[in-house]
């Protein structure tokens, strides 16, 4: 009877591989600072994620950066993204725009193969006195509910 027992938990176990084997997830993260010495003002923000499921993956991030002082001031942004599939379909696209006062960024990556998909996406803006980043990521697989994760930051410049 113990080694019909051990015969079934095995056959179970070898069953269930293929089920674990091909976990899906998603995770985000943020970051923003801001110093204020007295010759003027600076500050970042940030936000990325990535997600994957089966033989699907995506990730963006974003970045913002902002520097005044009492002569000039200047600001930067930048954004990207890729997804990769083992077969199936893979896109990524970026898009920046904005004049010298107000920048937008966006980034978006999606990977799908027949009902497994990952996707993210990434929004980051540097207007006059503040800056913010957010990012939400999220996969699936069939037989169950995709997993998302979000995660946003904002910093006050003045």
């Amino acid at each position: 009877m113990r080694s019909e027992f051990k015969l079934a938990c095995a056959a179970a176990l070898i069953c269930a591989l293929p089920a674990l084997a091909q976990a899906q997830s998603a995770s985000t993260i943020g970051a923003g600072s801001v110093s204020k010495p007295p010759s003027g003002t600076s500050g970042t923000v940030g936000s990325g994620g990535s997600a994957a499921a089966g033989g699907t993956s995506a990730s963006t991030l974003g970045l913002g950066a902002s520097s005044t002082t009492p002569d000039s001031s200047s600001k930067s942004l930048s954004s990207g993204g890729s997804a990769a599939t083992d077969s199936g379909r893979a896109t990524s696209s970026t898009k920046l725009n904005g004049n010298e006062n107000n920048l937008h960024g966006m980034s978006k990556a999606r990977a799908q193969d027949g009902g497994t998909w990952s996707k993210s996406m990434t929004k980051t803006k540097v207007k006059d006195d503040t800056m913010a980043s957010r990012t939400k990521s999220m996969s699936h697989q069939p037989g169950g509910p995709p997993v998302k994760s979000t995660t946003g930051v904002s910093t006050d410049l003045r």
